[in-house]
């Protein structure tokens, strides 16, 4: 029997409480995070975790694959880390009645879930072998095309504070990636709870919650989630007032050099939807797109030298444009 769509999305909602219990469980604190990750699987995207080192990016990753019981992969990115380190390469081999063919060994790209730690530290030939992966679903060696699995999804992430020896993505690349999830200090509290768990015996890892199935099934709800003709027509015009020119408010004029582009509408939205279900509901909402709005736009507004000298961050910019146009 195929469940309604409204009852999948209440299975969702009840499912990501016992997810974040199995994280809760590993990680502390870091709650919106969490739900952002999340976000981004069911909606098919990719993101970017920012944070200072110490903050358990890598484990949230790991975390996260274990509770969806989703295979897991992290790629250290380093300045000598070529393409085929990534997608895999071609080896000669020699049979029983030494006879020579090629065999394609995969690389570590071939899982569900991909970490991409220090993405910045590896040369742009190395991050572009990634983001068409990302973009594609599949990579081609040697004129053969290998598909990855599915789900896919690719978490990246970037120190905010150490910018020496790195290669920073161009504004281009950094469109494809659905979210830039902000990773912050944690709480007086959550840090002594942090420091008391980790310095006492090694916990069990947590229990798959979802299998790689259902993450596909519920990617395909989202697309069905349905959007209100008003929710759309605001978010279009949050993300069009991003672009200094006509209909934009003065203070866009003054201090962006570049705004967003189409995709970011669309993910914008997508974004939304997957909030949506994951809160039990199958509509979307302004509330929604007021969550959402700063994760999937903050990593995509370019500031002019303006905006630069007077210490004006994108987040501001972003928390005017929806007071403006969203409240």
């Amino acid at each position: 029997m195929i469940k309604d769509e409204v009852t999948q999305a209440r299975e969702l909602s009840a499912a990501l409480a016992r997810f974040e219990g199995a994280v809760g469980e590993v990680i502390v604190g870091q709650r919106e995070a969490i739900f952002e990750v999340l976000v981004g699987l069911l909606a098919g995207g990719h993101c970017i975790l920012t944070g200072v080192p110490g903050l358990a990016k890598t484990l949230l990753v790991s975390t996260l694959s274990s509770a969806l019981d989703l295979s897991f992969c992290r790629i250290q990115f380093t300045p000598d880390l070529m393409p085929a380190d990534i997608t895999g390469t071609e080896v000669l081999e020699e049979d029983s009645q030494r006879r020579r063919h090629f065999r394609f060994v995969r690389g570590p790209i071939f899982a569900q879930v991909v970490l991409a730690d220090e993405i910045n530290r590896t040369p742009p030939k190395t991050q572009a072998a990634l983001l068409q992966a990302m973009q594609e679903g599949q990579v081609t060696v040697s004129g053969t095309t290998h598909e990855l699995p599915k789900p896919f999804y690719v978490l990246a992430t970037r120190n905010p504070i150490e910018q020496e020896g790195t290669y920073p993505l161009p504004e281009a690349q950094l469109d494809r990636f659905m979210l830039n999830i902000l990773i912050p200090y944690p709480s007086a509290q959550e840090e002594e709870e942090i420091v008391a768990t980790t310095t006492a015996a090694p916990r069990a890892a947590p229990e798959p919650v979802l299998s790689a199935d259902e993450v596909l099934a519920y990617q395909r709800l989202v697309r069905r989630v349905p959007l209100p003709a008003d929710v759309l027509s605001k978010a279009t015009a949050l993300v069009r007032k991003t672009r200094p020119g006509a209909g934009a408010p003065d203070y866009v004029k003054q201090w962006v050099k570049w705004g967003v582009g189409p995709r970011a509408a669309q993910h914008l939205i997508l974004a939304a939807k997957a909030a949506a279900l994951l809160s039990g509901n199958f509509a979307v909402t302004l509330d929604e797109v007021e969550r959402l709005v700063k994760p999937v736009l903050r990593h995509r507004l370019v500031l002019n030298f303006i905006a630069e000298a007077e210490g004006v961050a994108a987040e501001d910019i972003l928390t005017r444009l929806v007071a403006d146009t969203l409240n």
